[in-house]
């Protein structure tokens, strides 16, 4: 598969601000990349994306998930000095947004800069710089404005509910690695648009069709809570895996999730992944995850009857600034590719 494509439109979609709740450019993007490739697509009412890879039979057994929401914030309070406190959307620590520029997107269309810092972000004048607790609490965007109260910010449009994101900082280095924010789960989306672009671009005939779904609500939990079609029997998520201390990814291999922390992933499935790596010579890690959920969660939860499993690149420092390296996003879209196949 065509890994510059891959990187390529990767970059674009890190680029493309989509916290849960605000994808409505991510999934457009999206949607038109597929389209240009001449797959159907379709928006379910919550806004997530449903595309159909053609086969002979036009009833899908398989699908593939991945999802283009991320972390990000909204606006909670504006103080009374001008700054801004926020809510977290997702799950990520304090520390691993401080000092991060961010975007504040305003429900009348205009844009603000700002840094996220603690309320003590000077060790020449806070003795207590250094150990302040790094709470939410603790925590304050400084508006890149001449604002020196509550109404400057008010007179700038920038209201409570207002949506944050996060500067991605995209690098490709020439070593192969690539950091940015987001790669959970931007770089799988990516994957699955190689995935569609080398199926069509090379005439590949698929027996059965098959269902990429994009979600746009995995990281609040209620992702593919909706929009498999009825005739799907098995869905294979794509997301991160999560090199670390303890762990057996790595961000050279494929990961295959055995467990996370809703519980083991179908055992059959994963057997013929684990298969299909080893028939094929694609490098891969089996890795049980404690502090993780995906989209096949979410599914299972809402009653769907299939079974699940969930592949991804290796991502080090998941939730904070990532990276992964492209022989990870190379040998998933393999796995991904036999796995469609057979």
């Amino acid at each position: 598969m065509n890994i510059d494509y891959i990187v390529s439109f990767m970059k674009k979609l890190c680029e493309t601000p989509s916290p849960s709740g605000f994808t409505q450019n991510a999934i457009a993007l999206i949607e038109e990349e597929l389209k240009s490739f001449g797959i159907g697509t379709s928006l379910t009412n919550k806004g997530s994306l449903s595309a159909l890879i053609p086969g002979k039979n036009p009833a899908p057994q398989k699908a593939l998930a991945a999802h283009t929401d991320t972390l990000g914030a909204m606006v909670k309070r504006v103080k009374e000095n001008g700054r801004i406190s926020f809510a977290t959307i997702g799950g990520y620590s304090m520390d691993s947004v401080e000092c991060e520029n961010c975007f504040i997107h305003t429900s009348k269309n205009t844009l603000h800069t700002g840094t996220i810092h603690t309320i003590k972000p000077s060790v020449h004048i806070h003795e207590d710089s250094k150990t302040l607790e790094r709470s939410l609490e603790n925590m304050e965007i400084v508006i890149d404005e001449k604002v020196f109260s509550a109404d400057d910010v008010a007179e700038l449009g920038i209201e409570v509910g207002d949506f944050i994101t996060f500067d991605p900082r995209f690098e490709y280095t020439k070593s192969g690695f690539i950091k940015s924010r987001h790669l959970d789960d931007k770089a799988s989306v990516a994957i699955l648009a190689g995935l569609c672009k080398h199926i069509i671009d090379n005439d590949i005939f698929l027996e059965n069709s098959v269902q990429i779904l994009i979600t746009n609500y995995e990281e609040v939990g209620h992702g593919a809570s909706f929009g498999l079609m009825p005739s799907v029997k098995e869905l294979l998520c794509l997301d991160m895996g999560a090199p670390g201390t303890g762990q057996n990814s790595t961000e050279y291999a494929v990961s295959i999730c055995a467990k996370d922390s809703g519980g083991p992933y179908d055992f059959s499935l994963r057997s013929r992944l684990v298969k299909l790596a080893k028939d094929n010579d694609i490098d891969y890690k089996v890795d049980i995850y404690p502090h993780y959920g995906s989209d096949a969660g979410a599914a299972l939860k809402s009653g769907f009857d299939i079974k699940f499993g969930l592949i991804g690149p290796g991502v080090y420092a998941s939730h904070s600034y990532e990276r992964t390296h492209k022989d990870s996003i190379v040998n998933t879209a393999e796995l991904a590719l036999k796995y469609i196949l057979l």
